[in-house]
């Protein structure tokens, strides 16, 4: 019997727990967890942790980058959870260039509680309210069809079996 394979993405802005619900989701669906950061040009680091926001044109190499490696993922049949904040419609649609059947995780929350979040990590590049404010200008919140927003006022766990219960729903196993 096949194994169902799955690459989904996990978006939001800044400190709305990316990296914790998608290690976490990773864990559960025995898959790879690829953080975007890790892929952001050191201009883009630079340019972000002196407070400027990232334009269209920085973000266009990055998004490409990822969408390889969603569709390196798909060519191989493996799975993979990336979080990206993915804030535009657009960006989604490149990242989908990568696997078209890609699934989406978006964390949503209020700017008091993402800045408290925020306000709480003292070992990144993202700093500041001028840098979420124009972030949460951007987002353009996700209503294409593999598409679920969950709120990061939810415990961890019940995000990620929630999204799960989902995901079963939207592709049974066969």
């Amino acid at each position: 019997m096949h194994t169902v394979t799955h690459r989904i993405l996990v978006m939001g802005v800044s400190g709305c727990g990316k990296t914790h619900i998608g290690q976490h989701l990773a864990a559960q669906l025995e898959a790879d967890f690829i953080d975007g950061d890790d892929y952001h040009s050191p201009s883009s680091i630079a340019k972000m942790a002196n407070g400027q926001p990232l334009n269209d044109d920085d973000r266009h190499e990055w998004l490409q980058t990822l969408a390889g490696l969603f569709e390196s993922y798909r060519q191989r049949d493996a799975s993979v959870v990336i979080g990206c904040s993915a804030l535009k419609r657009r960006y989604r649609e490149t990242l989908r260039c990568g696997d078209p059947g890609l699934a989406i995780l978006y964390l949503k929350g209020s700017r008091e509680l993402l800045l408290d979040r925020l306000a709480q990590r003292s070992d990144h590049f993202f700093k500041g309210s001028g840098m979420l404010d124009s972030q949460l200008n951007d987002l353009e919140p996700p209503d294409e069809v593999k598409a679920l927003g969950l709120d990061i006022a939810l415990p961890p766990q019940r995000i990620v079996s929630d999204f799960l219960q989902w995901l079963t729903i939207q592709r049974p196993i066969d």
